[in-house]
């Protein structure tokens, strides 16, 4: 695989302009400790001029929110439901009559349902490469059988290293040969029920994974030595990307196959070249290089994408990289963290989320007269980290420049806002105090959390911090044995 080819880990997407495309897209995931409701970030899409959002789940909060809402929805099966979707057709029967049926029928606009995942991520070692083809035609036959198949279609939203070219140009491009016979009988099938290719793409990870990677390939400025392919330039790894796809459809005779980019987008934090300059950059650039309408060497016309993401998602793993928590374009309780016009729907910019509450105005930080020397501070520090939300420190991160005790207490704070500012969750052995003064300093924010939507979920969280709390009281008490 070329080194332009992305090599992305699970999730991520991207949008297009509203002058010569069907609609600015975003993903809206939802892996936070302390959500914004579902109608505050409905009416943040609209806001912002958003026209289509993508879902990683059926969350019956979301999807009710956005009854009505005029967008344009791709609703997502996750990847271990698959096995039960794939060995039952009753299965896949009542998956659509309870996420499809019963909300198009209440004035939700779903239009895509997406079957998975990136079910074939080679990180994956196959666990879902036989069931994600047949879950995808039981989910097809449950929406024929429901009426809904003329408006409502099956995709299956795909990393980008199910293709690859061993020379580097894209009309070398074809499927991966460890699931070549799979693809084509997937993208066949797509083809004879009118449904598109959903492929995510990723340049920062390609960066991130590859330190010969060429920065300036990752960006649309023009600036990268170009890659030659016959009467092609590429000066951009997302054309190259894309258009490896296209010769990989064409040369098994599929050309005229619509591709949709599920996720494109760059991370804020977590890593050195996650950062607000380079996320700016990259997903203006792509903004400005989609705003024409030409598309890509193979594939002239508007391209149907979606940004990811949204929002921020604290709850997201970071086995892939601290980074996974930072894609969003907003903040989680809902500020814009740069500035970038998404086209005429929003020439005035991004919109901050409306009638946000917050938490009361203080902090858990370490007290004054702890002593660093102090062997429970350690611990504690990493119970606070393992518990909460520290991916902001580190080498060239947004809190990089904190002190020791600047990194305690930012753990410290993070544990006792995911806690609601539970009195309790600031203990840490009588290591920690609650200040009114904003410890904040520079591009390194300490958060003060929102208040969440009331509900089942609600429910459901408030019982994990409370547990959450226990096992600190539980840790801290040992603490106080040793």
């Amino acid at each position: 695989m070329g080194w332009w080819v992305s090599k992305t880990v699970g999730l991520v997407s991207w949008l297009c302009l509203v002058v010569s495309v069907s609609g600015i897209g975003a993903n809206w995931g939802t892996q936070t400790s302390h959500p914004l409701s579902p109608t505050t970030v409905v009416q943040m899409l609209k806001d912002n001029g958003f026209q289509k959002v993508k879902l990683f789940d059926a969350e019956e909060g979301t999807l009710s929110a956005l009854k009505k809402s005029g967008l344009e929805v791709m609703v997502g099966i996750p990847n271990d439901m698959l096995l039960t979707l794939a060995t039952s057709m009753k299965a896949a029967e009542n998956w659509v009559s309870k996420n499809v049926s019963s909300y198009t029928s209440n004035g939700v606009n779903i239009r895509y349902v997406a079957v998975g995942n990136e079910p074939f991520l080679q990180t994956y070692n196959g666990s879902f490469l036989q069931t994600t083809f047949p879950a995808l035609q039981n989910i097809q036959g449950a929406l024929i059988k429901a009426g809904l198949s003329s408006q409502v279609k099956v995709t299956v939203p795909l990393n980008a290293d199910v293709y690859q070219s061993p020379s580097g140009r894209p009309s070398d491009g074809d499927f991966r040969s460890d699931i070549h016979d799979l693809m084509l009988a997937i993208v066949k099938f797509l083809s004879d029920n009118g449904a598109p290719f959903t492929v995510n793409i990723y340049p920062f990870i390609s960066l991130y994974s590859d330190a010969n990677f060429p920065v300036e390939y990752a960006f649309f400025e023009g600036a990268a030595s170009p890659v030659i392919d016959g009467t092609a330039s590429y000066t951009n790894m997302f054309d190259a990307n894309h258009d490896t796809l296209i010769w990989a459809l064409k040369k098994n005779g599929f050309g005229n196959l619509p591709v949709i980019v599920g996720e494109i987008g760059w991370p804020t934090d977590g890593d050195m070249n996650a950062n607000l300059q380079y996320a700016q950059r990259f997903n203006q650039g792509f903004m400005t290089h989609i705003s024409t309408g030409q598309g890509t060497p193979q594939r002239p016309g508007p391209i149907d994408a979606y940004l990811f993401s949204l929002i921020d998602e604290d709850e997201k793993s970071i086995q892939p990289g601290n980074f996974e928590r930072h894609w969003g374009i907003f903040t989680y309780d809902g500020l814009p963290k740069y500035q970038m016009n998404l086209g005429m729907a929003n020439s005035r910019g991004l919109v901050r989320a409306r009638n946000v509450k917050y938490l009361e105005k203080k902090w858990c930080v370490l007290k004054p007269s702890a002593n660093l020397a102090d062997s429970r501070i350690a611990p504690s520090a990493s119970y606070a980290c393992a518990n909460a939300d520290c991916t902001s420190l580190g080498y060239k991160t947004s809190c990089g420049d904190l002190d020791g005790r600047g990194n305690i207490s930012y753990a410290f704070n993070s544990f006792y806002q995911k806690n609601d500012q539970d009195d309790v969750a600031c203990g840490f052995s009588n290591l920690a105090t609650i200040t009114n003064k904003d410890p904040s300093s520079g591009t390194c924010r300490f958060d003060i959390m929102i208040e969440f939507d009331s509900g089942v979920s609600w429910k459901l969280r408030r019982f994990r911090n409370h547990e959450a709390t226990f096992l600190l009281l539980v840790f801290v008490q040992l603490l106080t044995l040793l």
